[in-house]
């Protein structure tokens, strides 16, 4: 039987398998289009989850195998339920079945039971004897409210250095940063980039990817973050002269990006840092502190004894696990486990650098609350991790081999996209109760106090892409988005988190509503909020959604004063980023700002500026900008910190690699200088910005012009 050519779209038969398994066999780039997938597509996502379907008899046999399975079963592999509710699944079981929960705490209780929220473990007996267990998902019907309306800053926090960093940002910057924008300032959040670990170079010498987004592990954090100087036994170092060169040079290197206009460079910051690191490790831990250190082994387990095998394995054989001797590459091996034994040390010091990196992270969210935020650091949650790292390593029986996470097809990129990413399986996870899922967002939440998630919507579907095929030969996969949001919902509530999810771009129809139903905040950027059911013209602020985050620019996006020049028109068209001539670019990027500053004229924001700026001026209208966002009903309100100087460059500028600096530029001003944070917080620019945020919110309505005569 030959197999389906790739252009081919799927039979019926394997529609119906795909359905089965949650692929989809279609999408929809735009309302009222939709595109089908290839067989090639839902053939290879179907071999990913591990359905053999590259023939009509292989077809069959599956769909057969799959309809028996769904039609003898009690019970799906997770029951979700939420308080006060009867879960779903319950309904469709046998009249007469028995049902026996043991929950988190041990206790044995009937399923009628009023159920504590908790992952429980539930048993169904039939009448006729069959027998099923399942993990029971119990949570709270909605995530905790923000406490009150707040306003806060937005940073990447490599581009925030003091005179005390060396060369990128730090969690003593964190501290530094919070603590004074909570008592100064009166912010109640600050938002960072995601601080997840790293992966590093290929091979020694190698760059390291310098993008967040892309990190070895999400679980654990990046000891490039830490402040060296504040670790407790820093002071205790004998060594003090193998010290001085590394302080010296960490001076350089920092007065190189200061000063001299060097770019941020992770790879020299972090050799640095590890060889103070390696001296630091040599004074014995004190009894509190060792008491303290083996806490968090135990608490951590086995998660961490992993994640410090790969990073130790790493310095021997290189970052991408898939390159290693083939016994190593199954973290159970027993080759692996002598591995281990043999780099004992090395295991060691990189299960040190966690806990020294998580205690630093906490103590930058106490700095926080004690500074008077009611909510704090907001972490951010990328949408996966790198393909050779220690999670896909340690978790691979978890993501789907041979696919990559992208997007289809759009108005914006007719090509696709494909970020690398390998996806998780939602098989495997439902299988588990969701217990990876679990554990990573218990982790993140030891230290936020709120959780953004980056691209929200891969809780309910991933465009998967068949490794070696173009984005366009990807389909969608969707995951049990009620159980994804219950352990989510269920986490946070525990830990008493916010969460945001950034739900920009193409959303499925649907997913906002049930995202608001759990009660996680959206994110609005202003420059995407326009009437696109109606005339398309910007929305007022009485008709912006409540439940979000409002901000007027993020990381991928032009920086406010960029954006009201037109600078980012011309950044783009000097890299050949356009895709139709310059006028055309400019003309349209003109006149979307004017027909923006024309709302905030008509609403009156581009009087009375904060600091006495001209109306006209530039500062003036980010100003106006930011008055519009607090006339919302926004619950939050984001200022992205370079903004309050006036910064022109992106952080990251999307479809770009090596042709522009992303996630290595320091905060600057108008010029492009480098501004410290000492500089920041004696920034009379940045504090009548922050102002704007602290005037009384009025309610301003879009004024109705008077008919003719």
């Amino acid at each position: 039987m030959s197999t389906p050519r790739q252009d081919e779209p799927p039979t019926e038969d394997l529609a119906r398998l795909a359905a089965l398994h949650g692929v989809a066999t279609s999408y929809s780039p735009s309302p009222g289009r939709t595109v089908a997938a290839s067989a090639t597509a839902v053939t290879r996502a179907l071999a990913a989850l591990g359905v053999a379907a590259d023939t009509p008899d292989a077809v069959r046999a599956a769909l057969a195998a799959r309809e028996e399975e769904l039609r003898e079963r009690l019970l799906p592999p997770t029951v979700v339920g939420w308080s006060g509710g009867t879960p779903d699944a319950l309904d469709a079981l046998p009249a007469g079945t028995r049902l026996r929960v043991t929950t988190e705490q041990g206790e044995t209780r009937g399923a009628a039971d009023q159920l504590p929220p908790g992952v429980h473990r539930l048993t169904a007996t039939a009448p006729d004897g069959r027998t099923a267990d399942a993990h029971l998902i119990i949570a709270p019907p909605r995530l905790p409210a923000p406490p009150g309306r707040a306003y806060g800053l937005l940073v990447q926090l490599y581009s925030l250095l003091s005179r005390r960093s060396w060369g990128m940002g730090d969690l003593g910057d964190l501290a530094e940063l919070t603590s004074w924008a909570g008592r100064a300032l009166g912010a109640g959040f600050v938002q960072v980039n995601p601080l997840h670990a790293a992966v590093p170079g290929a091979v020694p010498g190698a760059p390291t990817d310098p993008s967040p987004y892309r990190p070895s592990s999400r679980r654990f954090p990046d000891p490039v973050h830490l402040r060296v100087e504040d670790v407790p036994e820093y002071a205790y170092v004998p060594d003090r002269e193998g010290l001085r060169p590394l302080l010296e040079r960490a001076d350089r290197l920092r007065a190189s990006v200061l000063e001299k206009g060097a770019l941020i460079d992770r790879d020299a910051v972090w050799e640095l840092k590890r060889a103070a690191l390696e001296l630091v490790r040599e004074v014995p831990l004190g009894p509190g502190r060792l008491a303290a250190y083996r806490a968090y082994l135990a608490e951590q387990g086995q998660a961490l004894e992993d994640h410090a095998t790969w990073y130790a394995l790493a310095e021997v054989h290189g970052s991408d696990w898939h390159q290693w001797p083939a016994a190593l590459r199954d973290p159970r091996s027993a080759e692996t486990a002598h591995a281990r034994r043999e780099l004992t040390d090395r295991v060691d010091f990189h299960r040190r650098l966690a806990w020294l990196t998580d205690t630093q992270l906490t103590a930058a969210q106490r700095a926080a609350r004690e500074a008077g935020m009611p909510v704090g650091i907001v972490h951010d949650l990328a949408v996966g991790v790198h393909p050779g790292g220690a999670d896909a390593w340690a978790q691979q029986d978890y993501f789907a081999a041979g696919m990559s996470v992208g997007a289809p097809p759009d108005a914006f990129n007719a090509r696709g996209q494909d970020w690398g990413l390998p996806p998780w399986r939602p098989d495997r996870l439902a299988e588990s109760g969701y217990e990876p899922f679990r554990a990573l967002l218990r982790a993140l939440f030891r230290y936020a106090g709120a959780l953004r998630i980056d691209h929200v919507m891969g809780l309910f579907r991933l465009w998967w892409v068949p490794l070696g095929e173009a984005p366009t030969e990807g389909t969608y996969v969707h995951y049990d988005a009620e159980a994804m949001l219950a352990v989510l919902v269920l986490e946070a509530w525990r830990a008493g988190t916010v969460v945001i999810g950034e739900d920009l771009g193409t959303v499925e129809p649907g997913v906002r509503e049930a995202l608001r139903e759990r009660g996680v905040l959206g994110t609005s950027v202003l420059w995407f909020e326009r009437d696109w059911e109606g005339d398309g013209r910007p929305l007022p602020p009485d008709r912006w959604r409540a439940d979000c985050l409002a901000t007027a620019t993020t990381h991928d996006l032009p920086p406010t004063a960029a954006r009201l020049t037109g600078e980012h028109v011309e950044l783009r068209d000097s890299l050949g980023l356009l895709t139709r001539p310059l006028e055309e670019e400019r003309a349209e990027a003109s006149a979307d700002t004017a027909e923006w500053l024309a709302l905030l004229t008509r609403l009156g924001l581009l009087h009375g500026t904060a600091g006495g700026a001209d109306p006209s001026s530039e500062e003036a209208e980010i100003q106006a900008v930011h008055r519009f966002l607090l006339r919302t009903p926004a619950r939050m309100i984001g200022i992205w910190l370079p903004d309050g100087v006036g910064d022109r460059r992106p952080q990251n500028l999307p479809g770009t690699w090596d042709q522009y600096p992303n996630w290595r530029l320091p905060v600057a001003d108008t010029e492009g200088r480098p501004v410290t944070l000492e500089e920041l917080a004696a920034s009379a620019r940045l504090r009548a910005l922050v102002e704007v945020l602290r005037e009384p919110a009025e309610v301003f309505r879009e004024p109705v012009e008077d008919g003719p005569g």
